[in-house]
């Protein structure tokens, strides 16, 4: 098939780019207009392939979105151009409403107009629109993980914007005909992942020996996913699942943040050779809770393991590990973000 990636220089969409060039035999159209958290580095290993294409393009832009699709005629769309950190978006929630919703209905009229102006109608054809589990709001402690019909309820500027595009997408599909498909993922990590996020932050400020800030009281928990995985659960989804279905995707990872940078300060000081166990996690310090930061999100793959085959591969010990290891060979990679486009500091406090 002939794929169109759009945010394939971001982190879970590089995974996917990756993924789809290495593993399989598919041609790739990446749009992705290169913003502070993507980088062409991410897609350095397959960009000379000749299966690879890269088109600088805005998806906020429509009639460049509708062009890429015209010219290039895509036979399926895997969407995962998004804005994605919730701290962001507490500071500035319009780049976020622009870009997720604004830019999801660009991309899905320029499917609709690629399926009109094919004389099959787009037999065939398929997109898919990926999304996140925040959209679902918050669990308690002991309640059952989210499935495919828990009730939406959006709890920050960012998951709301998500959530809006997610009922863009299924509009689209009972209005149009459109034959969508959503994902519903939990938190993803690995690597090449901008670090403005818990573990990249978080492993970077313990290889540096800085102070390791964690919200609250570190107990909300967090569903963690290793991308790579994540990558093989969308294109399992885009190959077999059925047109109007929605499926989530879940690590079976639940962990603490608070256990989550002890796990990356013991991996740190063991890599490093720090003769004293746990120095590192005396670098951890509490500080002011975001706002409205939910408490526990966590998700049911059983639907997408029945009746599809995917099953996550990779447990959370041995995909941290893997990560911090990335991150203490790839300085070359994270070394220009700390030195110029993000150094750590604080956000959402607005």
């Amino acid at each position: 098939m002939r794929v169109l990636v759009t945010g394939g220089c971001g982190f879970i969409g590089s995974a996917v780019v990756r993924h789809l060039i290495n593993d399989t035999d598919h041609e790739v159209i990446n749009v992705d207009k290169i913003t502070y958290a993507a980088t062409e580095g991410s897609v350095a290993e397959v960009a000379d392939n000749e299966r690879y294409h890269h088109l600088k393009i805005d998806i906020c832009d429509g009639a460049a979105v509708e062009a890429a699709f015209l010219d290039h005629q895509p036979d399926a769309v895997m969407h995962l151009a998004a804005e994605s950190h919730v701290d962001r978006s507490i500071d500035g929630p319009e780049q976020f409403l622009q870009t997720n919703i604004v830019g999801t209905m660009h991309l899905l009229q320029a499917a609709r107009s690629l399926m009109l102006a094919r004389p099959d109608g787009g037999a065939g054809f398929r997109l898919l629109h990926v999304s996140t589990d925040e959209v679902f709001g918050a669990l308690a402690h002991g309640d059952v993980p989210f499935t495919e019909s828990t009730p939406y309820s959006p709890r920050s500027p960012y998951s709301a914007s998500k959530a809006s595009a997610d009922h863009l997408a299924r509009a689209w599909a009972e209005t149009y005909g459109l034959p969508v498909l959503i994902t519903n993922c939990s938190n993803n990590y690995g690597p090449f992942h901008f670090p403005e996020k818990l573990i990249p932050l978080a492993t970077l400020k313990a290889i540096a020996e800085q102070p390791l800030p964690v919200y609250g009281t570190g107990e909300n928990v967090r569903d963690w996913l290793f991308v790579e995985d994540h990558a093989t659960a969308l294109t399992t989804v885009l190959a077999k699942g059925v047109a109007g279905e929605t499926y989530l995707v879940g690590g079976n990872a639940e962990r603490t943040n608070l256990e989550v940078v002890q796990a990356i300060c013991d991996l740190v000081d063991e890599r490093l050779g720090v003769p004293q166990a746990g120095a590192r996690r005396r670098l951890i310090e509490f500080v002011t809770d975001r706002p409205g930061h939910d408490l526990r999100y966590a998700i049911d793959s059983s639907k997408l393991q029945a009746d599809l085959g995917w099953r996550p591969t990779v447990t959370f010990e041995e995909g941290l590990a893997r990560t911090v290891d990335w991150y203490l060979a790839n300085e070359s990679w994270w070394r220009p973000i700390a030195d110029g486009t993000y150094a750590g500091g604080r956000l959402g406090l607005s």
